[in-house]
């Protein structure tokens, strides 16, 4: 466990609208080929105070997120202030920094939501105090948003249902013979980690060879997925692959069977493309992962949050576009 400590504090150190309908023509698609964030015209604004607020910064991925979004901020000149939880569960912590947001007077919050349902309540108390509101990464809850009241929120993401079976459809079509699977969700309150399982679910229904054993949640944290991994690995000693719905939980699993088991014995998909993670696909260790462009959708947030303050319209969703990252493409 002090190696996972240890690669943890390497992931750390090496990076330094309710809710809407996800469907019809107010969708758009941004593709970008070069991982360059696409440049969003919008008025002026060097008075007004954006808030970024994520789920924490102990994932390399939201760190991704916040350049995007100071490269927008800096590009409109408008305050930017990042604020995120202790972790990836801290939802009590989100709503507190927004309740403190509220109090600020900010013009505009940025969300990327621990909770898809939980920090629905605090988020319409933002916009009945006339804040901006965008979400980002995470999808609040429709419906719950509906029933509240929380109106008119953009959102921007990825198609996560697609990204998830993307992973998992690699490395089940490297299944030729009867296999048992195991899938690690995040968050379970987290659509885009439903969506990411569901996704995945959908790729190894695919395969008659495959057999998907156990979902497990490890909280998108890498600690947990070790932890968890040896628990399912004592119970199905014969699992023949992983998929993991992000890249920390995978760390932490390849750690585990790495200490049990040959390199590359069971194959393990994933998600977010942090480089500790690519790497580990360079000497075997992780079969693949999913590149959803955080830096974009933090620009993204941003310049669409501004625009709302300015009073244009913004599209009900933004879909990045998705990239597989496998060893083909590393080498």
């Amino acid at each position: 466990m002090r190696l996972l400590s240890a690669i943890l504090l390497s992931l750390i150190t090496f990076f330094a609208i309710g809710c809407g309908s996800t469907t019809g023509n107010k969708s758009i698609i941004v593709e970008n080929n070069n991982n360059t964030p696409p440049v969003v015209q919008s008025g002026t604004a060097s008075s007004k105070n954006v808030a970024l607020v994520m789920k924490t910064l102990t994932n390399p991925f939201f760190i991704e997120m916040e350049k995007g979004a100071r490269k927008a901020a800096k590009e409109a000149g408008i305050n930017l202030t990042v604020k995120t939880g202790a972790q990836e569960t801290s939802i009590t912590q989100q709503i507190t920094i927004i309740e403190d947001l509220i109090r600020d007077k900010v013009d505009g919050i940025v969300i990327a939501p621990a909770s898809s349902t939980e920090l629905i309540p605090v988020l319409k108390k933002a916009q009945d105090a006339k804040i901006a509101i965008v979400n980002i990464d995470n999808q609040l809850d429709v419906e719950m948003c509906r029933k509240i009241g929380l109106v008119n929120v953009p959102f921007i993401s990825v198609n996560n249902e697609q990204g998830g079976y993307l992973s998992a459809q690699y490395i089940s079509e490297k299944v030729t013979k009867p296999t048992e699977v195991i899938i690690l969700e995040g968050i379970t309150s987290a659509k885009n980690s439903q969506d990411r399982k569901n996704g995945a679910l959908r790729a190894f229904k695919e395969n008659p060879n495959i057999k998907v054993v156990a979902v497990e949640t490890a909280n998108w944290k890498i600690d947990e997925a070790y932890t968890v991994t040896a628990n399912l690995y004592k119970r199905f000693p014969n699992v023949g692959a992983f998929f993991c719905a992000n890249d920390m939980m995978a760390l932490g699993t390849a750690q585990y069977l790495g200490e049990v088991t040959s390199k590359g014995k069971i194959l393990i998909a994933s998600y977010d493309a942090l480089e500790e993670a690519k790497q580990a696909i360079k000497e075997g260790k992780i079969a693949v992962t999913i590149d959803q462009q955080a830096d974009v959708q933090g620009y993204l947030g941003v310049k669409s949050v501004l625009q709302k303050i300015n009073g244009e319209i913004v599209p009900v969703e933004t879909l990045v576009d998705l990239k597989i990252v496998h060893d083909g493409i590393l080498k």
